[in-house]
C-alpha cells in the first residue's frame, strides 16, 4: 500500500511540477529524519553523559525542525515557488550533514546516534537528489 503522502501526491487534483512517486518518497525519508532526530535527542537527554552529548541534541533538534519545514513546504503546490523550495531544500541539506557528522562522533558508544546519522545521510542524498530533478 502506497504511504499516506504518496496518495495524497495522486489525489492532488492539478499537475506537479515533479515526479509524485519521487517526491512522495523524499517527503517520507524527511519526515523519517525529521522522527530519528526527536527521538535521538530525546536518547541523549537521558545518557549519562548528557553534559558531553550538548551539541549532538542541538543539531538533532535543529534539523528535525529543518526537516518538518521542508516536508510541509515540499507538500503545497497551489503558488508554488522553486526559488523558497531550492532554499529549503540547501538548509535541509545542510542541517542534515551537521547533525548526521555529529551523530556520527557519538556512534560507536551510542546506537540512537548511530542510526539517527545513517538516517541523516539518506535525507541528505535525498534532498540533493530532489534539487538535481528540479534543474
Amino acid at each position: 500500500m502506497a504511504s499516506v503522502t504518496r496518495q495524497m501526491l495522486d489525489a492532488y487534483p492539478k499537475s506537479i511540477n515533479l515526479d509524485r512517486a519521487k517526491l512522495a518518497a523524499v517527503i517520507d525519508t524527511i519526515n523519517s529524519c525529521a522522527q530519528a532526530c526527536t527521538a535521538c535527542a530525546d536518547a541523549c537527554l537521558s545518557e549519562e553523559d548528557v553534559a558531553e552529548l550538548t551539541k549532538c541534541v542541538r543539531t538533532d533538534l535543529d534539523c528535525a525542525d529543518v526537516c518538518t519545514t521542508t516536508a510541509r513546504v515540499l507538500s503545497r503546490h497551489e503558488g508554488y515557488d522553486a526559488n523558497v523550495t531550492r532554499s529549503v531544500l540547501e538548509a535541509c541539506v545542510a542541517a542534515c550533514r551537521a547533525c548526521g557528522d555529529e551523530c556520527a562522533r557519538h556512534a560507536e558508544m551510542h546506537e540512537h546516534c548511530r542510526i539517527c546519522a545513517d538516517v541523516c545521510r539518506e535525507c541528505e542524498k535525498a534532498c540533493r537528489d530532489l534539487l538535481a530533478a528540479m534543474s
